[in-house]
């Protein structure tokens, strides 16, 4: 399972709405790729298509989907927003990862 903080679901309504989806009923799709200086990469995109692979959740009223091959890097996962000074954007609190690197934009198991 993947949650979804209040900050990070304001910001995700704003955005999706923004880029033409329905928050209702369209999804976050979060994925996990090799890449970035700690190995591994989040991939964070909006869809209105689900796979067959697929699983999907909701939490606070925001649904995401997730490949069945990243799922196991992502469970536990938290999506928050920060909007502080050391910069805007989403952050994965992922209880899994090992190391991260300093932007919080890759990680190692």
């Amino acid at each position: 399972m993947i949650k979804v903080s209040d900050h990070a679901k304001k910001k995700v309504i704003e955005l999706m709405t923004d880029d033409g989806f329905n928050p209702v009923t369209d999804y976050v799709r979060v994925g996990v790729k090799s890449g970035g200086c700690s190995g591994l990469s989040y991939d964070l995109k909006f869809d209105n298509k689900q796979a067959d692979d697929d699983k999907v959740f909701e939490d606070n009223d925001v649904k995401i989907i997730v490949d069945k091959k990243s799922f196991l890097y992502l469970i536990g996962t938290t999506l928050e927003y920060s909007g502080g000074l050391n910069g805007t954007g989403f952050v994965f609190n992922n209880p899994n990862a090992n190391r991260t690197c300093g932007c919080g934009e890759s990680f190692s198991l």
